[in-house]
Parts: C-alpha cells; sequence; structure tokens
C-alpha cells in the first residue's frame, strides 16, 4: 500500500510521527455509529437524488455504466446559498506562524462532538492516478451534503476493487492516508466564515461551516500536493497536455487561477491540427527525478459560464453546482448555465468529454507556461535565464476570478501575486521556488509567460493566445528581444506592438517589476519569515529593474 491506513498495534503512540492530536480527532469520527460507510456510486447516486432540493434533470448522463452508475441515472443540480465560490480566508494551517494549535484543537473537539448529534456518511477514493503516485483519502460529510459526496466520488478515483488493486502496486510512501471531515451545518462566532482546518503533516483536515463543494476537492489537493512535495514531487496547479507532431512530441503545462484560461489552453483542439494527450486541467505531480507527470483525478470540476444548455459537451456533466433549472420545449428539465442565476457555476464533467484523455505521461516536460494578466505584458514572453523564469512563476500576477469567495473589501479586478498559481500550498514558498527553478535549470525545461488579459487596452483573445502557443509547438515563432532586458524575448503579434521608446508603457512595466520585487522582499518578514525566499530571487529581478 502506497499511505498508512493500520497500525501494528506496539507502533501506535505519541512516540509515531504518523500521529498528532488532530489525526487522532478527525480520523475517530469516522467510526461513530452516526456514520454511515457508502460503498459505491450507485448508493451515492440515490443518496444525492433524495436530498431535499436536488433537483434530477431528464438529461442522461453518457456512459452512465462504464462510471459505475446506474443506466438510467440522470444529471443533478445542487445549489447552495449566498457564497458560490472557495473562501480562502477560512484556511488555517497547523505549524505556521500565529496559528495557535492548542486554540483550534479545542474548536475541532468542540466540532467533532456536535457532529455527533447528526447523521454521516463517509466515502473512500484514490488520489493520483499511476503507480508513481497515489494516495488513498477518506472523506466523512454530513448526510445532508450528499449531493457533494457523490461528487466528491466522481470527482477522485472512487475506491473500487480495481482501483484499490491498481493501488497496491503503487509506489511506497511513508504517509498517512488523507482523513476530511465536513459539516457545513457547523457554524461558530468567530468563524462567521467558516473554518478550513489542516494539519498538512499527518494529512488531516476538517471543513467546517462551508456548503461549496470546492472546499472538499481542494482540501483533499492540498494535502496530496503537501504529500507528493515530501516525497519527490512538484505540486502543480496547472493543466497539462501533450502534442505528437510525429517525429517528436511536446509536452507543456499550463498554470494558472481559476478564470485565467488555464483550462481553454488545456482542451484547445487546435482545429484538430494536432494528435494530443490530455492529462488534466487543474491537479497534477512532476517526477523530480524522472520528469514524467500524473493527473490527481479523472474527472473535471469546470466553471459552465461557456456552455450553453444545448452544447454537446453538457451530455459529459455528471453533477452541476449553483446553476438553474428549466423546462424545454418537450417540458423537460434541463439546466440553465451562462452564468444567468449566479456568477460560478460548476460542474462536475467525467472523463469521457476528453477521449484523447490520459492518466501518466512518461516524456519529461518540454516547457512552462505561466498564464498571467498583466496589461504591460505582450501575449507571450520567453524567458531564457532559468533563475528569471523560477521568478516569473514565483511573482505570477493575476487577478481574483468568480471561482473566490472574498471576504472584506477586496477589488476583483486589482492584480495580485499569487506564486505559481498555487493558493493550496501549506509548506514554505521557498520550496516551491526551488523545485521549480530545478526544473528549469537541471532538467532545461523551457519557460513562457502568456498574458490572457488586457495588454495596454487591448484584450488578448484566445485565438491570439492559442495561435502563440502553436507557434511555439511548431518551432515556428520569430522571437525578437523584449527591449534591452537580458533573457526575455517576445513572439510579435499583429495588434499588440512593444515599444520602449513609450516612456508611458516603460514606466509601467517598470512599476510592475518592481511591484514583484516588493513581493519578494515584503516575504522576509510576513508571517515572521515563514515564506523568506534565497537571496537570488530579489538579485534577479533587481538585475531587470537596472537594464529599464
Amino acid at each position: 500500500m502506497t499511505t498508512t491506513e493500520r497500525f501494528v498495534r506496539g507502533a501506535i503512540g505519541p512516540d509515531n510521527r504518523l500521529f498528532s492530536n488532530f489525526k487522532v480527532m478527525v480520523e475517530t469520527a469516522f467510526y461513530g455509529n452516526n456514520v454511515t460507510p457508502v460503498a459505491g456510486l450507485a448508493t451515492a447516486y440515490q443518496n444525492a437524488a433524495a436530498t431535499p432540493g436536488v433537483v434530477v434533470t431528464d438529461m442522461p448522463v453518457a456512459h452512465a455504466a462504464d462510471l459505475g452508475l446506474p443506466a438510467d441515472a440522470k444529471l443533478l443540480v445542487s445549489n447552495d446559498g449566498k457564497v458560490v465560490g472557495r473562501t480562502a480566508a477560512a484556511r488555517r494551517i497547523i505549524g505556521q506562524p500565529g496559528i495557535d494549535a492548542d486554540y483550534y484543537a479545542g474548536i475541532l473537539r468542540e466540532a467533532l462532538f456536535d457532529g455527533t448529534s447528526r447523521h454521516f456518511d463517509r466515502g473512500d477514493v484514490v488520489v493520483g492516478l499511476s503507480n508513481e503516485f497515489a494516495v488513498r483519502a477518506h472523506l466523512c460529510l454530513n448526510h445532508r451534503s450528499a449531493p457533494n459526496l457523490y461528487s466528491y466520488l466522481l470527482n477522485f478515483q472512487i475506491a473500487t476493487k480495481a482501483a484499490l488493486a491498481q493501488y497496491a502496486d503503487s509506489a511506497s510512501l511513508p504517509e498517512n492516508d488523507i482523513y476530511l471531515y465536513a459539516d457545513p451545518e457547523w457554524s461558530h462566532p468567530d468563524f462567521p466564515n467558516g473554518l478550513a482546518l489542516f494539519d498538512p503533516e499527518h494529512n488531516v483536515a476538517a471543513v467546517l461551516g462551508l456548503r461549496y463543494f470546492g472546499e472538499l476537492k481542494k482540501a483533499t489537493l492540498t494535502l496530496a500536493w503537501a504529500t507528493a512535495h515530501r516525497n519527490g514531487f512538484v505540486a502543480c496547479h496547472g493543466g497539462m497536455k501533450q502534442y505528437d507532431l510525429g517525429d517528436h512530441k511536446f509536452t507543456m503545462a499550463a498554470y494558472g487561477l481559476s478564470g485565467s484560461g488555464k483550462s481553454t489552453i488545456t482542451f484547445a483542439k487546435h482545429g484538430d491540427k494536432y494528435r494530443v494527450k490530455i492529462l488534466h486541467d487543474d491537479a497534477f505531480v512532476i517526477n523530480q527525478a524522472r520528469g514524467t507527470t500524473t493527473a490527481l483525478e479523472p474527472a473535471y470540476f469546470d466553471k459552465t459560464a461557456d456552455y450553453h444548455t444545448d452544447d454537446d459537451a453538457v451530455r459529459y456533466f455528471l453533477t452541476c453546482q449553483n446553476v438553474g433549472v428549466t423546462l424545454d420545449e418537450d417540458g423537460q428539465k434541463v439546466i440553465v448555465t451562462q452564468e444567468l442565476r449566479n456568477n460560478n457555476g460548476r460542474a462536475v464533467k467525467s472523463r469521457y468529454m476528453t477521449p484523447n484523455r490520459v492518466d501518466h505521461l512518461a516524456e519529461p516536460l518540454d516547457a512552462i507556461f505561466w498564464i498571467m494578466k498583466d496589461e504591460t505584458l505582450p501575449p507571450i514572453l520567453r524567458i531564457t535565464d532559468p533563475a528569471l523564469a523560477a521568478v516569473f512563476g514565483l511573482t505570477l500576477a493575476t487577478k481574483r476570478s468568480t471561482a473566490e469567495n472574498l471576504v472584506g473589501k477586496i477589488d476583483r479586478n486589482q492584480l495580485v501575486i499569487e506564486p505559481f498559481a498555487n493558493p493550496f500550498r501549506c509548506y514554505p514558498l521557498a520550496e516551491d521556488y526551488a523545485d521549480f527553478k530545478a526544473l528549469f535549470n537541471d532538467r532545461g525545461t523551457a519557460c513562457y509567460v502568456l498574458n490572457t488579459g488586457y495588454y495596454g487596452s487591448t484584450k488578448v483573445t484566445p485565438a491570439v493566445t492559442l495561435g502563440s502557443i502553436e507557434q511555439v509547438v511548431n518551432g515556428t515563432g520569430e522571437w525578437r528581444d523584449f527591449g534591452t532586458l537580458a533573457g526575455m524575448q517576445y513572439l510579435p503579434v499583429d495588434g499588440y506592438p512593444v515599444d520602449f521608446a513609450d516612456a508611458k508603457y516603460s514606466q509601467s512595466l517598470q512599476a510592475r517589476l518592481q511591484a514583484r520585487l516588493d513581493f519578494v522582499e515584503q516575504q522576509d518578514s510576513a508571517m515572521d519569515g515563514y515564506n523568506q525566499l534565497p537571496k537570488d530571487a530579489a538579485e534577479v529581478l533587481r538585475g531587470v529593474l537596472a537594464e529599464l
């Protein structure tokens, strides 16, 4: 087995590094007599369909039998209340500065006791879809949220006999199984926005007072990514695909927040010009020793904004969250998408949406694309200096999306820096910086920066972005020096001129680069220096600024 679920009795105790009070508290809840195991997807489907408020549409699920569902399974719709996105402000990580472990232990004990008065269900999945990396995960969830347990078992690989047989052949990891406890009905006056509490070293978490399905998905990935990071893998929040050009293959990864174009880039068919394999559009890991990649999930959890009701892709929707329902001309219940009900309508989509889907790529990664929204950057840059390539990922500049529930007065359109497009990191930032720098420096991975927002006042369209990527894949781009900045080149695109003689443009670019440097320097003191970075990160940016 790859991770540890069972222990020799003599190994159970405080001297075993796999145990902590948080692990013991969370895992114990799974065995209460108020918890019912959900063994299969058919049962999970029935529980979800019977939950008050769930809409059983008249839209059949494609490949239902192949997925282990009833042959007549329909798309299920469940809707939350005011909050329809992930609440980053609710996250607390045990072991980070300012987090009082004793205080949160008391909060958790009380939450678990409160939950004993309610009925819970539990389900088991595997996170990681190759024998290089796989972790077993367990979810204990309030029964009234049965639709989210169903979505969870669809999103990850449910622990069937076949899945567990493959899992048994996976590489052994000196780690706990993941245990996630979740109770959306919990409330506490000190946590009006809910609480997502993590003990990553021991692979346990509790998601309390939060209804949004994405909280369960990302809590699980938070722990799986941390496990991967501790065991020789690079944790990746991005999309991964491979182009087969006949005489060679080109494997690329695109990193960006929700709404940046990550999924659009990953799923793009390019007019069927290429034979393409898709690994995943959200979560994977890179083996540092081999350069190979493994997807963490079989399904996709994506926005429904770009899908009309009669879009062919809708037949691969398994569940929908926070969308509407209406009647078609035949009186059939069908979904209403395109953000009519609210922002960030979502669907769990089956792997069959992408017939070119794979779970593992044996060929090493050729290129990384950092996806940004920075109006001073042209549609695409090539970064040839390995240190600068890592620094651009470290200072990935973007804008918040509607997938996030922002607490307080936060401007969603304000440019923010989200290192490596991964807000789910629960270990020091310098460690990710070292991992990505090694990809560029030691493995020779190429680096590109995509701006999918505005360049000046001109929107960078998806056609421009995909066309730029095609030139990289084909090796046909005619790159030009990006002013006098060493290690940076741009690909000329009609309608997006680069003019360093324009003083206003140069000043704006300098201000953006200075903001990146400021971010790096702020890590020296923020969170008591928890995310302090090596000196070379700031030195690289100072060198670029000096050239301006």
